[in-house]
């Protein structure tokens, strides 16, 4: 791991830049490193993964590692295979009507532009249709689910949020389980496979 990007991971792991806003102490969760094969996108963490501070340790994670990429968690977590960051590195907690809040915008600007040019990935995944509004911001988010895209040249899979409570997505869209997710894991398992 060079010096640079060291120092980078050690800066947004003692971050507290939305302490204020948040109203308790921020927990960044970050996995991975500059050789990640996969870097992973998502929203924020949940409430699980504040308490866990390990990413996809709730029943997200569940549907993704298993269901979706079909992968053990010893795939998931090794940092040679996957960069695990979300737009926001911290739970962002509850808003008013209980709902989780949205990700602070200061935490992409602070940090993901500056991870993203060190880590000498070949396959991004955007998960979820606020992390897809960022890196695609004049595309359809479900148009983006169905086809390859591509972030600095490199393939790119933007997925549906994998959350439980995305129930009526899926019934709108059952092409996805049906088809296209077999194509996702594919992809993923051949950038696993790769040297």
């Amino acid at each position: 791991m060079s010096k640079e990007f060291e120092d980078l991971m050690l800066q947004i792991k003692k971050c507290e830049l939305c302490k204020e806003k948040f109203g308790f102490k921020p927990h960044p969760i970050i996995l991975g490193n500059e050789n990640s094969k996969i870097v992973q996108i998502s929203q924020a963490p949940s409430a699980t993964v504040h308490q866990t501070l390990k990413p996809f340790t709730d029943l997200s994670g569940k549907k993704l590692k298993y269901e979706w990429y079909k992968i053990s968690d010893d795939d998931f977590y090794n940092p040679d295979n996957f960069y695990i960051a979300a737009l926001a590195h911290c739970y962002p907690g509850k808003d008013k009507n209980g709902n989780d809040r949205i990700p602070p915008k200061i935490c992409y600007d602070t940090w993901i532009k500056k991870e993203l040019q060190y880590i000498n990935n070949k396959l991004y995944i955007i998960i979820g249709a606020k992390s897809a509004k960022v890196f695609f911001p004049n595309e359809n988010f479900n148009d983006l689910i169905f086809k390859d895209n591509y972030i600095n040249g490199k393939l790119t899979i933007v997925l549906p949020h994998p959350s439980p409570l995305n129930i009526k997505w899926f019934k709108d869209h059952p092409e996805f389980m049906k088809n296209r997710i077999y194509k996702i894991r594919n992809i993923i398992n051949k950038v696993l496979e790769e040297q």
